[in-house]
């Protein structure tokens, strides 16, 4: 009796040790694994000078890109902010979510899912937000998403056009000249974007010394077009063309088009060449501006010494349209809308400088980055960890890349009437503009992006196509949900 007594008391104390052991281990285990630094922008089309898009400026970015992978085709699942958004940082599908507007947030019909920072945070990382990272406006029951983070967020929670200068005493005159565009001379730090910045910067510097995700999202190049002075002048306005393509696709369905009220409704008519070299130039500007702003961050990641501790995560929420098309902003399935820029930088990266034409998507992001970071991730994940195309050991991870909007554009919380669903492979778009409750597919499109990459000829319609529609059309069919109808 006495020998078994002892046995259990030996067999009890050394669960104990063992039970201290792997809490031990489990609460020092972020420490051995990196930070993450998640950088957003909004409304960035793939028009840097990394990507080869002149007349750009984006230096910092750029900079970027030559410490870690930049992704040629990376594609949104939404090109509108909260449906893109909720996609990444949920790791799932906007129907799957039933995300496809601007009010409704990913927790009113799934209160439980746990989001890609929560992720972390329940994993002993802090995770932190500063700036825009889940959708901003129209959702004051949540206001971004407090569950995600280990402490509340901060400059995350306004609309776009409260983001006005502010700075002791008069403001400089405005001189842009054209509706939804401002051109002032003040510091950076008089819109949001300056100040997100210096937030960022003393937030990675009370972080050093613990793991942390910490996101920081900007708000431009988003409208209104208002960078500030020295932005613009980066610019010769000489320099800023016209778009090549101003007219809508020849043969497109009218359903694929729509009516550009963010920008438009500055306009009491159609936008002349002018103001469209104007509003092309404010947008660069602000890209310029708000690269300036990424660079500040960089900068205190490397004077800090978390460089080769960090992996490093830059990404825009969609495209946007600058009269390409006939088309202002985002809100459609064409290339320009659905096309992202994505750069992901590693600690010790052997892809490091390099670009991959790897088709991916950006719900790709969440089990990526729970791969790199050995976390346990949800098993209900859409995307694919894009881990192999990191380290060198593949050149392709998926087939395709999925885009949808639905038809009005912005529904307001009701469900869509149509929704478009957009497959993208190495060659071509095609898109199927279906009835939401048949199924029905109402309209076609298809674009051959080797023969004509801006998307200008709808050949949906031509007989010598038919088979290219009817093998995309059973990829497409295998991602629509709820399943596409007979």
């Amino acid at each position: 009796m006495h020998t078994c007594r002892n046995w259990l008391t030996s067999l009890v104390s050394m669960l104990l040790v063992l039970t201290f052991t792997e809490v031990v281990l489990a609460a020092d285990a972020p420490r051995d694994r990196p930070n993450v630094l998640f950088i957003a922008v909004d409304d960035m089309r793939v028009e840097l000078g990394c990507y080869g898009n002149a007349p750009v400026k984006s230096p910092n970015i750029d900079r970027l890109a030559q410490r870690g992978l930049l992704f040629e085709r990376a594609y949104c699942q939404q090109a509108l902010c909260n449906p893109s958004r909720a996609s990444l940082l949920t790791g799932l599908r906007p129907d799957t979510l039933q995300v496809t507007d601007l009010p409704t947030h990913f927790r009113q019909n799934h209160p439980d899912i746990v989001t890609l920072p929560q992720l972390f945070k329940n994993n002993g990382y802090h995770a932190r937000d500063v700036g825009k990272i889940f959708h901003n406006w129209r959702q004051d029951d949540y206001k971004g998403d407090p569950d995600s983070w280990s402490v509340p967020a901060v400059m995350h929670y306004a609309s776009h056009g409260m983001d006005k200068a502010k700075v002791e005493g008069d403001l400089p005159p405005d001189t842009a000249g054209v509706p939804r565009a401002e051109n002032r001379d003040v510091p950076d730090e008089a819109y949001f974007d300056g100040r997100v910045a210096n937030l960022a910067v003393e937030a990675l510097q009370e972080l050093k010394d613990e793991p942390f995700f910490l996101a920081v999202g900007f708000w431009k190049p988003h409208l209104p077009f208002n960078p500030p002075k020295k932005y613009w002048d980066m610019y010769d306005f000489s320099d800023i063309s016209l778009p090549i393509n101003p007219d809508a696709p020849r043969d497109v369905p009218a359903i694929a088009m729509h009516d550009g009220r963010e920008l438009l409704r500055g306009f009491d008519s159609a936008v002349k060449d002018e103001q469209t070299r104007k509003l092309r130039h404010g947008y660069y500007a602000a890209i310029s501006y708000v690269d300036a702003q990424i660079g500040k961050v960089l900068d205190e990641l490397d004077r800090l010494g978390l460089r080769e501790k960090t992996i490093v995560v830059f990404w825009s929420d969609h495209g946007f349209h600058l009269g390409e098309h006939d088309l202002w902003g985002k809100t459609s399935n064409f290339e320009l809308d659905a096309h992202v820029p994505l750069i992901i930088s590693l600690p010790e990266q052997k892809t490091a400088g390099e670009r991959t034409e790897a088709l991916v998507e950006l719900l790709d992001l969440y089990p990526t980055l729970a791969q790199l970071c050995e976390l346990p991730a949800p098993n209900n994940l859409e995307g694919i960890s894009l881990k192999p195309l990191l380290d060198g050991t593949a050149t392709t991870v998926k087939p395709a890349t999925y885009t949808q909007h639905p038809r009005p554009a912005y529904t307001r919380g009701k469900p869509p009437k149509i929704m478009g669903y957009s497959v993208r492979n190495n060659r071509y778009r095609y898109t199927e503009w279906r009835d939401f409750n048949t199924g029905k597919v109402t309209a076609r499109e298809l674009y051959d992006h080797v023969e004509d990459p801006r998307e200008t000829i709808n050949l949906a319609g031509n007989p010598k196509q038919a088979e290219t529609v009817k093998t995309m059309a059973t990829q497409l069919a295998n991602v629509i949900h709820p399943p596409a109808a007979d």
